[in-house]
């Protein structure tokens, strides 16, 4: 039984109605799936409109049981719709974490894959599909079939990344990667500029984590000065003597949460600026090097539960793209000009390196991706199109997980393996059976 909900991502922009369902098992699942137009939604964290569904959403929380794990390998078989938090909750204590991870812990292992996110170790160790050994993807017809590197080897580098278009993905076996404690050495560095974070990412290629907090509001001389984070997994014998009986003890954070939608004029260039400069001089201070515990490193923001709310009623974009090395720093400055110009700053800009990446569909490509939020509004939107102008004239692409507005033009002409996708969902009947608002609008 499907009821209508508003449908929206964690940018709450776009909103849209339609029918949401929840199946308990493999036989609903198929029953929904027979609707046509549909795609699967993990936790609702794609930012913009890519887990609702054409003409129906299937909602695939309650698929989350942990089927197995092998403590030898590393390897989890678990449901879809396994929160990654709960992954971590369930094996961390054990010495186990995942291989990747984006900067959320409450997203779906199927969303994950589906988006093939990557996290502040691109550089090192590639993206989420990389530690994937098989995914099972419900078909159009309901039935199952196991995808891998060697088994319908098609299907699995299509759904790695896939933004869910290729079938529901129903389970999947996932590597976790042992480690020693619960904690992360972290080395601040100051950058001045731009050019000295760019500096400060390439001298750092063999770190295992790498990810730069961007002052985007700062021009001239400190144009794109960061604070970039190195981290590396500590091990038990090196951490503080407090930490060392009980490496994989850490601190619980206390959780707040915005309690309700902050006024529209609460967020504007002054209040932008002030924080930006703010946390520049709080970075200063703390720069060198620290332990950090891992769910204050990986996931800042988790910490603030509904933190969307900040950017009111109306909602937020973020917009992330990367540019290929040779053009990261030109375009990236570009960017950051425009930025500064208009005074749409963003708390939250993040600037990291990725390393090489052969795939189908997926986003990343060798160089720099820089993500940035802005409230949702006529501004932004037309900011946003500039951006995009940039990301193409730099053969750049933008993430689809992060994407409400992108136009097909502008997908088409920045990565043809748009145009392949489409193509290959047409000749084999996918386009019919599972289908977003995002895939729609792209033309997809």
């Amino acid at each position: 039984m499907m009821k209508t909900s508003e449908l929206m991502g964690w940018g709450r922009y776009p909103r849209r109605p339609g029918p949401l369902g929840q199946p308990r098992d493999e036989r609903q699942l198929s029953a929904y799936v027979g609707l046509g137009g549909v795609v699967a939604r993990g936790n609702g964290r794609a930012y913009g409109d890519a887990a609702i569904g054409a003409a129906a959403t299937v909602d695939m929380r309650a698929l989350n049981r942990m089927i197995s794990f092998d403590p030898e390998t590393g390897v989890l078989v678990a449901e879809a719709g396994v929160i990654l938090g709960d992954v971590i909750d369930a094996y961390l204590p054990r010495g186990w974490f995942p291989y990747v991870t984006p900067g959320t812990k409450f997203v779906s292992l199927g969303g994950a894959i589906a988006s093939d996110v990557h996290g502040k170790n691109h550089h090192s160790e590639g993206s989420f599909g990389a530690f994937v050994d098989w995914v099972d993807v419900m078909d159009a017809e309901g039935q199952v079939q196991r995808a891998s590197r060697h088994e319908n080897p098609d299907l699995f580098a299509w759904t790695v990344g896939g933004m869910g278009l290729t079938g529901v993905i129903v389970r999947a076996a996932i590597r976790l990667r042992p480690i020693e404690s619960a904690w992360i050495k972290q080395e601040t560095i100051v950058a001045k500029n731009l050019q000295a974070a760019i500096e400060t990412f390439e001298s750092a290629k063999s770190t295992t984590y790498s990810v730069a907090w961007i002052d985007c509001l700062a021009s001239g001389a400190d144009l794109g000065r960061s604070l970039v984070m190195l981290g590396e997994h500590a091990g038990a014998a090196e951490l503080p003597h407090q930490h060392r009986l009980r490496p994989f003890d850490s601190p619980v954070r206390g959780k707040k949460s915005v309690p309700f939608d902050a006024p529209g004029f609460a967020l504007n260039s002054l209040t932008v600026k002030a924080f930006n400069a703010l946390y520049w001089r709080k970075g200063q201070r703390a720069q060198g090097t620290s332990y950090v515990d891992w769910d204050s490193y990986f996931y800042p923001l988790d910490a603030v539960l509904g933190w969307n709310r900040i950017y009111g009623r109306r909602g937020f974009l973020q917009y992330q793209c990367v540019l290929p090395l040779s053009a990261s720093k030109v375009g990236l400055t570009e960017m950051l000009q425009e930025t500064a110009r208009t005074g749409q700053g963003s708390f939250l800009a993040v600037l990291k390196r990725f390393g090489a990446q052969d795939s189908k569909f997926s986003f990343p490509m060798e160089g720099y991706t820089l993500a940035l939020d802005f409230p949702a509004n006529a501004r932004s939107l037309a900011l946003l199109d500039r951006l995009d102008a940039i990301t193409v004239a730099h053969g750049g692409r933008v993430y689809l997980a992060k994407d409400a507005r992108t136009a097909a033009t502008t997908l088409h002409c920045a990565d043809p393996r748009a145009t392949a996708y489409a193509q290959m969902r047409e000749e084999t009947g996918l386009s019919t059976q599972f289908a977003s608002a995002q895939s729609e609008r792209l033309l997809l």
